[in-house]
């Protein structure tokens, strides 16, 4: 029982520890994503909500909007700028002809990507320490929280 405590007592003390670490982190986030965004010459808010139609695939407006929180005059500036560099395309989709979807010109993003690149490798040499199943771990963490700050910022944005 006193065991059951002592792990307690050291679970709270690692989580008092990490939600300042994952504060620091997401300001660290922030701010590279900030100095990529003005290499490249456009706002941090775009970068991010690029970064999210890539890993998402090919989405509506309204999919963007929903993801994003943003209203749908904001995504309409957000494509308008992010086509206007390039850097994305509508189409039509393939299943209905009536939807235009938003797809990422891999393309034209190699020179961000090569921006990203160095703290891709270094933080896949942090991630090469970690076994298979802490990897799982944090794969699970940041899938589910970045669930749950995607529906907060859509929160605060006077969505759902």
């Amino acid at each position: 029982m006193a065991t059951k405590k002592a792990s307690q007592e050291g679970k709270q003390a690692l989580v008092g520890r990490l939600m300042p670490a994952m504060r620091r982190s997401s300001a660290a986030g922030v701010l590279h994503g900030q100095a990529i965004a003005k290499k490249v010459g456009v706002n941090s808010s775009d970068l991010e909500c690029l970064d999210l139609i890539l890993l998402n695939g090919p989405s509506t407006a309204g999919e963007i909007a929903r993801r994003t929180g943003l209203t749908s005059g904001a995504v309409t500036g957000l494509i308008d700028r992010l086509e206007r560099l390039d850097l994305v395309e509508r189409m039509a989709d393939a299943n209905d002809r009536r939807k235009v979807l938003v797809r990422v010109r891999e393309d034209k993003i190699g020179p961000i990507g090569a921006l990203f690149s160095p703290l891709e490798k270094s933080i896949g040499a942090i991630l090469a320490g970690y076994s298979r199943e802490e990897l799982a771990t944090l794969l699970d963490f940041f899938e589910r929280s970045g669930e749950v700050l995607l529906a907060r910022v859509a929160e605060l944005n006077g969505g759902k």
